[in-house]
């Protein structure tokens, strides 16, 4: 596995070894051992998976406050997003700074997102299933975000029109989000 460390402190691409042939492929998609001899080592506890049936579907952008913030590892198992990270914790010297990545069933690349980080995605295609690891388990309480359109951010979406669930719509600019990363 290639680990590329990206410019937010902690968040890295991570590429897969394809073997592949006229039958297909095989890669291992995750592996404790290469990961932790990289200098990544988290106890992933969750698999999540999501399926988007539209492109410009936008999910995010979404954290977990301490106690229950999350690490992820986001993958795309069909179909391609543009993904995107932010860096919400507040003494970072990137804090509100932002990637974006594209992540497809054909670059097999993954994205690792410490926690400290709001997430969130835009699907380019239709019919894209999402999957990530986590290592924190969902908590309502602890649920936040941050409006996917926030002026200060200056995020660069694919698309200016999203399909949007009513959360997301809601969420609070990064000013007035409430945060307790350090």
């Amino acid at each position: 596995m290639k680990v590329t460390p990206l410019k937010l402190q902690g968040a890295s691409i991570i590429e897969p070894i394809v073997l592949g042939d006229s039958r297909g492929y095989f890669m291992e998609s995750y592996n404790d051992d290469i990961l932790q001899q990289q200098g990544i080592n988290y106890d992933f506890i969750q698999d999540n998976q999501s399926l988007s049936t539209e492109p410009g579907v936008l999910r995010g952008l979404h954290y977990q406050l301490n106690p229950k913030a999350q690490t992820k590892l986001i993958r795309v198992l069909s179909g391609a997003i543009y993904d995107v990270i932010v860096d919400v914790r507040r003494n970072s010297p990137t804090f509100g700074q932002w990637v974006g990545v594209i992540l497809s069933e054909y670059n097999h690349r993954q994205l690792l997102m410490p926690n400290g980080f709001a997430h969130g995605f835009c699907t380019l295609v239709p019919n894209t299933q999402v999957f990530y690891k986590v290592d924190e388990y969902y908590s309502p309480e602890h649920d936040r975000g941050i409006l996917w359109n926030d002026p200060a951010l200056g995020i660069d979406w694919p698309t200016s029109n999203p399909i949007l669930s009513d959360k997301d719509q809601r969420h609070p600019l990064l000013q007035d989000a409430e945060l307790n990363f350090e």
